[in-house]
């Protein structure tokens, strides 16, 4: 039994002979949809490898890798025999032997001496041949030549085998150059490459690098000073350029091919790749995205600077879910805007973009485009038990609004009425549905998630508004068409299928209705704006979290596509919303690469009932409706009840209040009311909506003028209310209303107004009110009245919030 288990461990055991050793083997090409080539990929190894001498590998590079990989790696063996032993361990209970806790050495054992086939087997077989090597290889090498090994020829992601080519793949400069920094964030890199990848995810890779610092510091290789203020630094990615066309999708391509291939295929083998890009498409993107930053960071004489450096935009077929453009930055070789940074793949907040689902959801349950809420101030309880009052980009409310006109006007009060309603589980689920993989933490989101509380990918995004317009499909999408061998024997081809329907086409086609109809729109964009092209084609802006963000996605019948302004170091942008940053340049592109193509109309899917509603409560009309339009539904909830909002009551002409039973008839007048419920009855008032008003009594004036303190009170701003500032707005005219009123017939000389117990403004004559700007933080809110005889009344305090959007 021994021999036999010795024989399986020995037998064809790589020669140390063939450590660095390389062959001359087809390159893999990836080729655009008609055949152009983007990239040709070499054996690293073989090919572009720049070797170093240990001394000319910064010290600190070396210490974060053995800190992170093999704490004791000069003191070991060559072999991890707790790791061995373990293996052994699982092994015997029937266990699958998993990777890590290898040495340096068994990593380099591993990925230089074994094959791919035995390489990807987690066995105990293949763990103790490793071990072999590993050992074999400390004793013909020293640390240090194994160390070199190590750092010249692991994968760091981004094509880059070696420190050398990592530092310049990554950052833009030679190895010897890099800092502490960026010496820990390279050396997280070999456990996961694509997960902790910096041009993909600043965030992970920042995280990982955090992981690397603190184990230096454990290590005693750094002192917890240096690891702080390492932590805090500023990294700057760049790329040395090299001939390579839609440098980001190559590298998203080449991540696909490594995971579905293996590395070993990709270099020794030769592929050759066709993928969907098209380069046209993709150059013509390049040139508008140029073109539209440069007039933003060249504003007017006088107009402030925008800062604005940055943009990503994706095309994707809807049907198919191709990916007809990626472009991830509009310099991939630009170390001052990041520019090797993939911004169609980093999670970003999605402002009002996000809102199409909440919507989609509710259509699917009982609310309709027609359907009426009351955009008025409400306050909503939070997990946390505190009041949250949405307010709109306007900072007006709206009073009576129709699902079409919010969500194509982009009101927020509105949409957190309607997630409020049908609840967050249901949103959630349904973008995930979608294809929106980064809203997984349901825990941390509240109501806010419909105005852009949560992060999502433009790529994922995209994809999403894609099953809008094919009718509810889910789309995946697709980079890889064709894939064949050095010699043209084919690999693998993609066959395309309809996606798992995620939604039901009726719903698909009113989120559709209602994002193509520029009528709903005009009150927050204007008639004809930006959003319109020369055919039917729905979509969305978003803005988000003090102009760090803003979004235009939307599609026609035959593309969709998503845009993304800002900066990819998440430094804010000046008065950059959706529709001045994002939509021109969404607008220019659609209009550019549809031009010449015919003009589609979305096509109305069977089961959709067109039906006359009142235009002011969503239902069917009554005989005092007098403001009628006709409004889609999906067959079987369309409104049954009548219109009642509307009813005739009799005035007395000479007081204007409602008749009562003595007003003679020859002062009784007729007029019709759209009576407003409850909860709006308080806007109504501050906007003047008309309502029909009935006197009080005698008894009752007294009874409630009794009921009140004697002094004044604050009617705005209500007590315990969250404001949100808005970064789709100047801060400066983001303003509340301050206003008091006395609850005597006192007659006030003055009322002053105090914020923080500072006074804000002065007021001699009714109404008595002012405008307070919106600061951060919590505040305090109070009036003192000084009357004719200069006694002086003061208010209660109030108590507000005001957060970050």
């Amino acid at each position: 039994m021994v021999t036999l288990a010795a024989n399986a461990l020995l037998v064809d055991l790589p020669s140390l002979e063939r450590v660095g050793a390389g062959t001359i083997a087809p390159t893999t090409q990836i080729l655009d949809r008609d055949g152009r080539l983007l990239y040709e990929i070499m054996d690293p190894r073989s090919g572009r490898q720049t070797p170093l001498p240990l001394e000319e590998i910064p010290l600190y590079l070396r210490q974060a890798t053995i800190a992170t990989e093999d704490a004791s790696f000069y003191t070991n063996p060559g072999v991890d025999a707790r790791a061995i032993l373990r293996a052994i361990w699982i092994n015997l209970r029937g266990g699958e032997v998993l990777a890590g806790g290898s040495t340096i050495t068994q990593q380099l054992a591993r990925n230089l001496l074994l094959s791919p086939e035995e390489r990807s087997q987690r066995t105990l077989v293949r763990k103790l041949r490793e071990s072999i090597l590993a050992w074999r290889l400390s004793r013909a090498f020293t640390k240090d030549e194994i160390l070199a090994l190590y750092l010249n020829t692991t994968y760091y992601g981004n094509l880059a085998y070696g420190v050398e080519a990592a530092a310049q793949a990554i950052f833009g400069k030679r190895a010897r150059d890099l800092d502490l920094a960026e010496c820990a964030l390279i050396a997280g890199l070999p456990q996961a490459p694509s997960l902790y990848n910096p041009l993909i995810d600043p965030e992970a890779a920042h995280k990982r690098q955090t992981v690397v610092l603190d184990l230096m510091v454990k290590t005693g290789y750094i002192t917890p000073e240096q690891a702080a203020q390492a932590k805090q630094e500023k990294l700057s990615f760049a790329a040395t350029p090299f001939p390579i066309r839609a440098p980001h999708f190559v590298m998203y391509v080449w991540d696909l091919l490594k995971h579905r291939y293996g590395e070993e295929m990709i270099y020794k083998r030769g592929l050759r790749v066709t993928t969907t890009l098209d380069l046209d498409m993709q150059e013509r993107a390049q040139e508008i995205v140029r073109y539209r930053l440069s007039l933003l960071n060249e504003p007017k004489p006088g107009a402030p600077q925008h800062n604005v450096t940055d943009a990503a935009l994706v095309a994707l077929d809807p049907q198919s879910g191709e990916i007809l453009v990626m472009l991830g930055s509009p310099d991939y070789f630009d170390p001052k805007i990041d520019g090797a940074v993939n911004c169609t793949l980093m999670p970003r907040q999605p402002g009002s973009s996000i809102k199409p689902v909440t919507y989609a959801a509710a259509f699917s349950e009982d609310y309709a485009p027609a359907t009426v809420l009351m955009d008025v101030r409400t306050a909503f309880t939070t997990q946390e038990g505190v009041a949250y009052v949405p307010i709109n980009y306007d900072l007006k409310y709206h009073g009576p609004t129709s699902l079409r006109q919010a969500l194509g006007s982009s009101y927020n009060l509105i949409a957190v009425k309607v997630l409020d309603h049908i609840g967050l589980e249901k949103m959630i689920s349904l973008a995930h549905a979608l294809g929106l993989s980064t809203l997984d933490d349901r825990g941390k989101f509240g109501l806010a998630l419909t105005l852009g509380g949560g992060e999502v990918r433009l790529l994922e995004l995209t994809a999403a508004y894609s099953a809008f317009a094919n009718g509810g499909r889910r789309v995946d999408p697709v980079a890889i068409l064709r894939v064949e061998d050095s010699a043209g024997r084919l690999i693998d081809a993609w066959q395309p299928a309809p996606g798992e329907p995620v939604l039901d086409e009726r719903v698909a086609y009113l989120i559709t209705h209602v994002l193509s109809d520029d009528t709903a729109r005009i009150p927050a964009f204007g008639e004809g704006s930006v959003l319109k092209l020369s055919r039917p084609a729905a979509v969305k802006t978003g803005t988000t979290n003090d102009w760090r963000d803003n979004w235009t996605v939307g599609y026609t019948p035959d593309l969709a596509v998503g845009v993304w302004v800002g900066n990819a170091d998440n430094s804010p942008m000046h008065n950059v919303s959706g529709i001045s940053g994002a939509a021109p340049i969404w607008h220019d592109f659609m209009e550019e690469v549809l031009k010449g193509t015919p003009v589609r109309e979305f096509t109305e899917p069977a089961g959709i009932a067109h039906v006359e509603v009142c235009a002011e409560s969503g239902l069917r009309p009554g005989p005092l409706c007098t403001r009628r339009r006709t409004e889609i539904f999906i067959a079987g909830k369309e409104p049954t009840r009548e219109c009642d909002a509307h009813q005739l009551v009799a005035l007395d002409a000479r007081t204007g209040e409602v008749a009562g039973p003595d007003t003679p008839p020859e002062h009784i007048i007729w007029r019709i009311f759209t009576i407003l419920p409850p909860e709006a009855q308080e806007w109504a008032r501050e906007t003047g909506f008309p309502q029909p008003h009935v006197a009080m009594t005698a008894p009752e004036a007294s009874a409630q003028k009794g009921a009140r303190e004697e002094g004044i009170i604050l009617t705005d701003p209500y007590a315990f209310s969250v404001y949100r500032l808005m970064p789709d707005l100047p801060p400066a005219d983001q303003r509340i209303l301050v206003a008091a009123r006395p609850t005597t017939s006192t007659r006030i000389a003055r009322m002053t107004f105090y914020v923080d117990n500072q006074a804000i403004a002065e007021v001699t004559t009714p109404p008595y009110s002012t405008f307070w700007p919106l600061a951060l933080g919590k505040h305090a809110i109070h009036a003192v009245a000084t009357d004719i005889a200069g006694q002086q009344l003061e208010s209660p305090r109030v108590f507000i919030e005001v957060q970050p959007y």
